[in-house]
């Protein structure tokens, strides 16, 4: 009877308890939209007292409002099509007030994480001299030079270096397809130094000097992943003599392109986060803004996640490889050299250089026949000369591998390369983000080689190797053999 009777008063004490709680959140909900509606009341009466066109305050200042407007209209495209700017930006200013408060009031609430501190490694990096008096830095992995089967030049993303290349490729791998691959630092990165006037032709310069330098004799491969991509375009447009092929990871083009369809370009912008959206718009307006902003980040002598630092939207996947110790660890010292001049300037450079006039479009890449001019004296001329028409374009293959859930580099960007460039082979990638294809994945790098390469040969066979190795043909076959592998080289 005891406990029964201790159950019931339980219970009573319970539905007492229940009871007044309900009666307290009818009472808060009842209190918040009787507020709402009294914001709204006021909200009505400033409206048709104060925004009255005869009113006093637009008499005012209604001119000066107007003019305001019209210079900052350029800030609309951030905003989705589907809002009026007018409510947008009220309720933007609003939420941002709100947000400052509670940052303010939370800086010293909240326990700040210990980050660790970045370190400057001792230069080590092999580098060459640049007919302009610069030295560029680089890094070579796989096989010899002399016994390349296949060279390939891959110029970084931002914020990276010459130790990204392609991340965590095996040197069996390399190896077994007989590959070189050499990696450098761009003007400014690592142990590279600065170019006074870089842009993307001399991005694509700088990439023929080093294959010169390095002993590339035959064509070469381009690989560019991301930003680096960048780069690789350029190698296409002024280069194209000396390239065998390219082969690109989510490829970076310009996002305020003027030959993206408005679908394509709200593709790409719908992707990315608020603060990605405003450094493209910094970049492209208000430079100057930018070392700033780098020197608050991956500039401030700490280290940092990528989707940080860069300000990008991930999706799960890309999360969870972000998150392993292999890319954590490779991360942090690829920024460590990348970084290491301690100078905004290159990055901001780079940035600018994404979003500004490249100096050709990507529509110049196919091969067509090179204008002369305009005019009846040019028709007549190319009608009657015996001269064979000159061409221009890059008539190799270009590979393009695209994730498609990749929020940094959106598929509509390949989408857009495309339309633009039909010749060019895409491997839609299926569930793959930005990152989980193309860094530390055994499986993935196998694929990429085999598609491009087809079926593995191995490196070369050199002079000496032959002369050491007995061979059952006779002499006749061993120079056969070496001849025809010299021919693929």
């Amino acid at each position: 009877m005891e406990v029964r009777s201790m159950e019931y008063g339980n219970g009573v004490s319970e539905l007492e308890a229940e009871s007044f709680k309900d009666q307290l959140k009818g009472f808060l909900k009842a209190s918040a939209e009787m507020g709402v509606e009294l914001v709204k009341g006021c909200r009505d009466i400033v409206k048709q007292s104060l925004g009255n066109e005869n009113s006093y305050v637009v008499r005012k200042f209604g001119g000066h409002w107007n003019r305001l407007s019209r210079r900052l209209s350029f800030l609309n495209e951030f905003l989705p099509e589907d809002r009026d700017p007018t409510h947008a930006w009220s309720v933007v200013l609003f939420v941002s007030v709100l947000a400052f408060t509670a940052l303010n009031n939370t800086e010293y609430a909240t326990p700040t994480p210990l980050l660790k501190e970045v370190y400057i490694h001792p230069p080590n990096a092999s580098r060459i001299l640049l007919p302009d008096g610069r030295y560029l830095a680089y890094q070579e992995q796989g096989v010899l030079a002399e016994r390349a089967r296949y060279s390939m030049m891959a110029p970084h993303s931002f914020l990276s270096s010459r130790l990204s290349g392609i991340p965590g490729v095996k040197a069996p791998l390399l190896e077994e397809f007989g590959i070189r691959l050499v990696t450098y630092d761009l003007p400014g990165f690592g142990e590279s130094d600065p170019h006074p006037n870089r842009n993307l032709e001399s991005s694509a310069l700088d990439m023929l000097y080093l294959a010169n330098a390095l002993g590339v004799n035959g064509k070469f491969w381009v690989v560019g992943h991301s930003g680096g991509s960048m780069h690789a375009w350029a190698a296409l447009r002024y280069i194209p003599d000396r390239l065998a092929g390219a082969a690109m990871f989510a490829p970076v083009v310009n996002p305020y392109d003027p030959s993206m369809t408005k679908q394509e370009r709200y593709g790409t912008w719908e992707k990315w986060t608020f603060r990605r959206k405003l450094m493209y718009f910094l970049a492209r307006r208000f430079p100057r803004f930018l070392s700033y902003l780098y020197r608050k980040s991956f500039l401030s002598g700490k280290h940092g996640q990528i989707d940080k630092w860069l300000s990008l939207s991930l999706g799960k996947r890309d999360k969870a490889l972000i998150a392993e110790p292999i890319f954590v660890e490779f991360w942090q010292r690829d920024v460590e050299e990348s970084i290491r001049q301690g100078d905004a300037k290159p990055f901001v450079e780079e940035a600018v250089m994404q979003v500004s006039d490249w100096g050709f479009s990507l529509g110049e890449l196919k091969m067509q026949k090179k204008h002369r001019g305009s005019g009846i004296l040019h028709w007549l001329k190319s009608k009657y000369s015996q001269e064979e028409e000159e061409l221009m374009g890059f008539l190799g293959p270009i590979h393009i591998w695209q994730g498609m859930d990749d929020r940094v580099v959106p598929p509509s960007m390949t989408d857009f390369v495309h339309r633009i460039l039909p010749g060019a082979t895409i491997h839609k990638l299926p569930y793959e983000g930005h990152f989980t294809y193309f860094y530390f994945c055994d499986k993935c790098h196998r694929q990429i080689f085999n598609t491009l390469f087809e079926t593995p040969q191995g490196p070369l066979v050199t002079i000496e190797e032959v002369d050491q190795t007995p061979i059952e043909g006779g002499v006749e076959d061993a120079e056969e053999v070496t001849l025809g592998d010299s021919a693929t080289k």
